[in-house]
């Protein structure tokens, strides 16, 4: 392609090149803007095709850039700006949008002497972006602005042919998958690659801008187009040369990929008429339909209709329309069944659980409704009221399903109303009474009953079940159960009420007894203990059956998860862990309780602390082991404290017992004291002085005793008898005598004593 932008003026390029025509007339433009590229380039001006393969020898081109970058192949971005280049504020009004920028703008008015006029266009532009999200969500604006010269409202016929959809790369394009679906398809063109004759990405297939205008009044029209939130990416729009012309509405294409073609056997009107005196020639496929000459033509096929008007003998006006012929659905007659619940041959009937098989399950297809005479299902009259709950009037009634597709098209399917005979009995249902009361009266998970009703041999495993409380639920068809069923008016047994439906069908319906079995009573949840240094002895662990005969009972044994493979109902063991018994009784019904056997072990004394010779002698305890533990001095009581205080001097007898009943661990210890007096009066009472509570290991204590003037009266071993009073077999005074008390790591102990006669 090639572009002009100095050739023609704004005058020319609308009178001579867009319209082109006698019978448009007092053409004059009356405004043009564009960007200032410092009088080097236009965005807008003159196109020819050059031989190339684009739709348009030539024409008018209006861009939101550089008018030669309009020009082909498609290998650069054409992504211009130009100084105080502002957008459109007529535009956004029209199309409801804001923020425009580089606008491109050619304003003329004319007169036409037909009642309708019209030009053609293509929209190309580098937001098209193949396999890119974007050209979902971004586009530049355009728009064919027209209104009559003495008013303010315009109008946009830069639309999709039968809406007023502006066309924009978000409106017209083929989808992105992934990020959008097709949208008005029918009137993309094509994406562009790098040899395109032209330098954008993409472009819509050749539109038609249509208007209905007053013999010769005057219109003004504003052509348009800028781009939208910033400068980037740019866009064009091109007019084909002597398009603009008078036109005759045949009124929108009836297309198959816009679902609006014909339907078999329909026919339309075409309507050419134009005011003045005017005669017509009307075409199929490009040849002369000969001797149609009215202003109306009766199309009854598939087919490229166009009329040629002459009006008033001078002005030829030309409409062109596309006729398409889809086809009627494919549909099934069918027969839809329900149970007779009370066998009086009335039931109520769901017509659209018929809907897959009238349609074949094909989801292009859709159901209409249901009518009660094929005269009502085509002509879309008194359809039955409610579908969903439609009550027969006599056997094997039949009624009519109305199906449309997506081009409109009708077909109707017969479906016949008919009862379930099928014959199911179903065999009673065991369950255990598991809630640990045994009372008869149990929770039962309706999904594992449906399994059990599905697997007998005369159910078919593609069914599905609807269960009810009572007879007249089920033949109401209310109150359906879901998810657990409690047989809290029944102990022991009880009976529910069953559909069974396949297919979307009613098979069967019938009843089922549950049988509510006791489950075994066992001893609660228990914790023991093992000594551990017992071991290899072993300990014996019940079952904890508390009534019925245990050999009446199956045993499974666990080990924190892994089976023992044992199977009597008491066990002996030496290892910790939980065990868990199950216990099953002859319905096959079991009950599980949990045995925590943790360690326990006698105590190892790790340390005896003494705090000895003071007013407050005490002993701490420091022991290890598994067990809980609680201590004891010589033949006290137990506590769970490890300190003794207020201890008397002398030898004593630790015992620390495990609670758990692994075994008493004894340790003896002394405690060093003085006495505070003595009496020797050889009463066998008091009657010699010394140390208490040393240890025996201790051998080289020495004990020096003095008077009240520091005389060393005695020297004696700490082990031997003690002193008897006397000072070389002299017997001494009742006084206060002093000692001190050497001990074999060097400390020295120091105090008096009295001596009483």
């Amino acid at each position: 392609m090639t572009t002009d932008s100095r050739t023609y003026t704004p005058q020319q390029l609308i009178e001579d090149i867009l319209i082109d025509s006698n019978c448009i007339s007092n053409v004059i433009v009356t405004n043009y803007v564009g960007g200032n590229f410092n009088g080097a380039d236009q965005s807008y001006g003159y196109f020819e095709a050059n031989g190339s393969t684009f739709p348009f020898q030539n024409g008018v081109v209006l861009s939101t850039g550089r008018l030669v970058h309009v020009q082909g192949p498609n290998t650069t971005l054409s992504d211009d700006d130009a100084p105080d280049w502002r957008g459109d504020a007529d535009l956004e009004y029209v199309l409801n949008e804001s923020n425009t920028t580089n606008a491109t703008i050619l304003e003329f008015n004319f007169e036409a002497v037909a009642d309708q006029i019209s030009f053609r266009y293509l929209f190309a532009s580098e937001e098209y972006q193949e396999g890119d999200s974007s050209t979902c969500r971004y586009s530049d604006l355009f728009g064919f602005l027209i209104r009559k010269d003495d008013e303010t409202r315009y109008e946009n016929i830069a639309v999709i042919p039968g809406t007023r959809t502006p066309v924009k790369v978000t409106t017209v394009h083929s989808g992105i998958p992934g990020s959008c679906d097709p949208i008005n398809e029918a009137y993309f063109g094509s994406w562009n690659g790098a040899t395109a004759p032209i330098n954008f990405n993409g472009q819509t297939a050749v539109l038609t801008a249509i208007a209905d205008v007053i013999p010769n009044e005057t219109y003004h029209v504003k052509l348009v187009i800028a781009d939208e939130q910033n400068y980037r990416y740019d866009s064009a729009v091109f007019l084909e040369a002597g398009s603009f012309q008078l036109s005759t509405n045949l009124g929108p294409d009836l297309l198959l990929g816009n679902n609006t073609a014909l339907c078999p056997n329909e026919t339309i009107w075409l309507d050419a008429s134009q005011p003045g005196t005017n005669s017509y020639k009307w075409f199929k496929d490009g040849s002369e339909l000969l001797g149609e000459v009215n202003s109306t033509y009766l199309a009854v096929d598939a087919g490229t209709y166009a009329v040629e008007v002459i009006i008033d003998g001078t002005c030829f006006s030309y409409g062109q329309v596309e006729i398409e012929v889809g086809i009627n659905p494919t549909v099934f007659d069918t027969t839809l069944i329900s149970c007779d619940y009370n066998l009086d041959g009335i039931t109520i009937y769901n017509l659209f659980d018929a809907e897959r098989d009238i349609t074949n399950s094909n989801n292009n297809l859709t159901l209409e409704n249901f009518y009660l005479s094929p005269a009502q299902a085509t002509s879309g009259t008194s359809p039955i009221p409610d579908p969903t709950s439609f009550e027969n009037t006599s056997l094997n009634q039949m009624v009519y399903a109305r199906v449309s597709n997506a081009n409109g098209c009708i077909s109707i399917a017969e479906v016949t109303l008919s009862f379930a005979n099928n014959s199911v009995v179903l065999p009673a249902y065991p369950t255990c009474d598991n809630d640990g009361t045994n009372d008869g009266v149990t929770t039962i998970n309706l999904n594992d009953l449906e399994t059990f009703i599905l697997n007998q041999n005369d159910v078919p495993n593609t069914a599905t079940t609807t269960f009810y409380g009572s007879q007249t639920d089920l033949e109401n068809q209310t109150n359906p159960l879901s998810g657990t069923y409690e047989n809290t008016g029944s102990p022991y047994s009880d009976t529910l009420y069953v559909q069974i439906t396949d297919n979307g069908v009613c098979y069967a319906y019938t009843n089922i007894n549950l049988i509510i079995n006791p489950s075994p009573e066992l001893a609660p949840d228990e914790e023991t203990y093992y000594c551990l240094n017992l071991f290899p002895q072993t300990i014996t662990l019940e079952s904890g059956i508390l009534s019925g005969n245990p050999s009446n009972f199956n045993y499974q044994w666990e080990l924190d998860g892994t089976d023992l493979m044992q199977n009597s109902a008491q066990i002996l063991v030496n290892e910790t862990g939980v065990y868990t018994i199950t216990v099953t009784n002859n319905n096959g019904c079991s009950a599980s309780r949990n045995i925590t056997v943790a360690p326990s072990n006698m105590a190892t004394i790790v340390d005896i602390s003494v705090i000895e010779a003071s007013n407050n002698n005490s002993i701490t305890v420091t022991v290890s082991g598994e067990g809980d533990y609680e201590y004891a001095l010589d033949t006290g009581y137990f506590q769970d404290s490890n300190i003794f205080t207020n201890v008397s001097p002398g030898y004593h007898t630790i015992y620390v017992k495990d609670k758990n009943g692994c075994g008493i661990m004894p340790q003896d210890v002394s405690v060093l004291g003085f006495p505070k007096f003595f009496t020797p009066n050889g009463d066998g009472y008091n009657d010699y002085w010394k140390p208490i509570g040393l240890n025996n290991l201790d051998t080289s204590v020495g004990v020096k005793i003095f008077d009240r003037y520091g005389k060393l009266i005695k020297e004696l071993n700490a082990f031997g008898t003690g002193w008897d009073g006397t000072f070389n077999g002299n017997l001494l005074p009742s006084a206060d005598y002093w000692f001190v008390t050497t001990m074999s790591n060097g400390n020295d102990f120091r105090g008096h004593f009295s001596l009483k006669r």
